[in-house]
């Protein structure tokens, strides 16, 4: 018999969660408080919930209460990249089955008829381990989908950045400079973001995951770890990319864009080759493209951009499971 209790969360909690995600292996920006209460009152019906074990606090699920084709999800967590569960170190294996099962039988017992989960790429967690993935695959979890996110392994020195590119990337950034493009970290999310929603609506007819309002907030309550870096020619912004630093561990190019009126100045490779020196200098161990399929079909031009930087593929999996 499981020894794990399960409780909703309470917002006089949130500092509390917020303390144990920052010391946990596997917890991310997208797992905090701060973000996930960013969301407008009426978007989501949160359902997060502590797991404890004689009533220490020992795991954590970020999740909403989602209605989705007619069936009442336990979805872990809708309004962030990440979701599934926190934890400490160190995860025995019969620590992660526990967790699972509670899982399981609290959302049995309150009405859910199934669980969603997208746990942080492996590139997140501290000490890699499979556990959870394993636990809820033994428990009748399978997966929703997975899609393929491009990492570069910042195991290299910032001098030796171009030397992982490939030589076309590396004759665009000998470009970009000769044509006095100039990248440096700025404040001015609005003309970044009227270039984002230009390029998206132009190439795929939809907005940005976020307002410009919503993103304004993010960056003020991640003053930190929130960064946009553009590239300059001329003195006008015609390319950036919003940077999270999303744990110790990764960072991740959340949102790219460039100006199309720009393309021959080459300014993009630039600018990730100046943001990857920043990584490096930081002291990040991954670089976190993002991914380059949309339900599992891959944008193949995308993907060999990423790649032309030295990025390789690892999953980004989603799993469920239904009663």
């Amino acid at each position: 018999m499981s020894s794990i209790e399960v409780e909703r969360f309470v917002e006089a909690d949130a500092a509390a969660w917020d303390d144990y995600v920052e010391r946990t292996n596997n917890g991310t920006i997208f797992h905090s408080r701060r973000f996930l209460g960013y969301h407008p009152a009426g978007r989501f019906v949160d359902h997060s919930l502590w797991l404890t074990r004689e009533g220490k606090r020992v795991a954590l699920f970020p999740a909403v209460d989602l209605d989705l084709a007619g069936k009442r999800l336990l979805f872990s967590h809708r309004g962030a990249s990440y979701g599934g569960i926190v934890y400490r170190n160190p995860l025995g294996i019969s620590d992660a089955f526990e967790y699972v099962k509670a899982l399981i039988d609290y959302a049995r017992a309150a009405g859910f008829g199934g669980i969603d989960i997208t746990p942080p790429p492996r590139c997140y967690v501290l000490k890699p381990t499979d556990y959870v993935e394993f636990a809820l695959l033994q428990n009748g979890f399978a997966y929703r989908k997975r899609e393929i996110s491009s990492v570069i392994t910042l195991d290299f020195n910032p001098e030796s950045v171009a030397g992982t590119f490939s030589e076309s990337s590396r004759r665009a950034v000998r470009k970009a400079v000769k044509s006095g493009v100039e990248v440096r970290e700025s404040d001015d999310f609005h003309s970044f973001y009227h270039i984002l929603e230009r390029n998206l609506r132009l190439r795929h007819n939809v907005n940005p995951t976020h307002s410009l309002d919503e993103l304004l907030m993010l960056k003020r309550l991640f003053p930190e770890k929130i960064k946009l870096f553009g590239a300059f020619y001329q003195g006008r912004m015609i390319a950036g990319v919003v940077m999270f630093e999303c744990n110790p561990r990764a960072v991740l190019a959340f949102y790219i864009s460039h100006d199309d009126d720009y393309q021959q100045v080459r300014s993009v490779n630039l600018l990730f080759h100046e943001i990857i020196c920043w990584s490096i200098r930081e002291r990040y161990k991954f670089f976190d493209f993002g991914i380059f399929t949309v339900n599992e079909d891959p944008n193949w031009g995308l993907g060999r951009f990423k790649e032309s930087f030295g990025a390789q593929g690892i999953f980004r999996d989603s799993l469920q499971i239904f009663w």
